[in-house]
């Protein structure tokens, strides 16, 4: 497990604030590893969800740290969606 997957993991169980997501959502960092996002919060993981999201380290960061709107990261292509689009919007509403 990377060092960036478990800072991930650890700052969208914050963010999240104990609510768990509606669905099931997988975030694929580039070459660190993946996050599930569901009922049950965050964990580092790579079961199928609903929805996988894919981009780079700092793209992550960014739409974590809220320097970067997960919409515009798609728009732009730096944020791949697979899946069901409608997990995917709700889950930019968790991120932000």
């Amino acid at each position: 497990m990377s060092e960036v997957v478990n800072e991930a993991v650890a700052a969208l169980n914050a963010k999240m604030n104990g609510v768990g997501f509606d669905g099931s959502a997988k975030f694929i960092i580039e070459d660190e590893g993946a996050i599930i996002i569901d009922a049950n919060g965050a964990h580092a993981g790579d079961e199928d969800a609903d929805v996988s999201l894919t981009a780079s380290t700092e793209t992550f960061k960014a739409i974590l740290d809220g320097e970067m709107n997960p919409t515009t990261a798609f728009m732009t292509g730096k944020l791949s969606v697979e899946g069901d689009m409608g997990q995917a919007m709700k889950l930019a509403g968790v991120l932000s």
